[in-house]
């Protein structure tokens, strides 16, 4: 009996960008045919290249999604620190151009 079982060859980021030009350069079709992929798997590439670059090529099934959460958070709190202190700087703007109103009517008085 044949066997069904597929290879699965894992390709470096750098090596599915290549892949990518190519299928741009012969087509999808015959560029899927030479490299040995699916049409599906190139318009998966091609998807995650035009939205986070080469970058979103790296393959994520031996990444560490503990440690990917826990960049994120960190990021994340960062930013909550950034934007909290944005808004206090607008708020305290914001008293001084009221009180400086108030200087200025009273002036005009």
């Amino acid at each position: 009996m044949f066997s069904t079982k597929r290879i699965v060859k894992r390709r470096s980021k750098e090596e599915k960008e290549q892949i990518l030009k190519e299928c741009q350069k012969l087509g999808v079709v015959a560029g899927c045919r030479k490299n040995g992929i699916d049409p599906k798997q190139y318009y998966i590439w091609l998807e995650r290249y035009q939205a986070q670059g080469i970058d979103g090529l790296a393959d994520r099934r031996s990444q560490n999604n503990e440690a990917v959460m826990k960049r994120l958070e960190k990021e994340n709190q960062v930013l909550k620190e950034l934007l909290a202190e944005k808004e206090l700087e607008l708020r305290f703007k914001d008293e001084l151009l009221k009180k400086k109103k108030m200087v200025w009517r009273r002036e005009k008085k």
